[in-house]
């Protein structure tokens, strides 16, 4: 569970943003939620801990998906954050590659496409070729070619005021990636509904 200041409001996000809809986020009546993202702890962090932050934060997450081959109500997330003096977007696109060459191996296909998060500016999306069709398209990656693995980008001065951070000395990053979808990269998995179907003639795989 978590409260609105650290899904929402502590991460900039406007009151009328849709994510923060019924229809996409799962509240309680008390007015706590299930948190929809890790982002909440790069919050709770700062808050308490004073610049340099190197933190890697993996959680479950919550989100009224409409569940398919890609995208399922309850998922995992691991959160990256780093804030020090002088944080660059090229540091960030090189770490996050970097990540992709140990992960994949030295031939993987990546993009970065701009993108808009209210808690990062600029704001990038991180895709690597999809595993099933080799990036020719197919239904997994719904004919792109692509399958996004991370939203990331450069923290939103806002949000450093927010935790008491002062932005004129500092800068940083952060990304957040999907566990099941890159589990079904690294095993060929077609389909993240086969995660959670308890079928041990497939878990017995792994």
């Amino acid at each position: 569970m978590e409260t609105e200041w650290y899904n929402f409001d502590a991460l900039n996000t406007p009151a009328d943003h849709p994510s923060r809809d019924t229809q996409d986020t799962f509240y309680f009546a008390t007015g706590e939620l299930l948190r929809t993202q890790t982002s909440p702890v790069q919050i709770r962090v700062m808050e308490k801990q004073k610049p340099p932050v190197r933190i890697i934060a993996p959680g479950r997450c919550y989100r009224r998906d409409t569940t398919d081959a890609t995208h399922s109500a309850s998922f995992h997330q691991i959160e990256g954050l780093y804030v020090d003096r002088k944080v660059s977007m090229s540091e960030l696109k090189g770490d996050l590659t970097y990540f992709a060459r140990e992960l994949m191996g030295a031939d993987v296909r990546i993009r970065f496409r701009p993108h808009f998060f209210p808690f990062t500016e600029p704001s990038v999306e991180y895709d690597f070729s999809c595993h099933v069709c080799g990036g020719k398209g197919c239904r997994v990656c719904k004919y792109s070619g692509w399958i996004e693995i991370s939203g990331a980008g450069m923290v939103n001065p806002k949000v450093f005021r927010l935790v008491g951070y002062d932005p004129e000395q500092v800068t940083g990053y952060a990304f957040g990636m999907g566990v099941e979808r890159i589990a079904m990269i690294l095993f060929g998995i077609p389909d993240i509904r086969m995660l959670y179907d308890n079928d041990v003639r497939f878990l017995g795989q792994f």
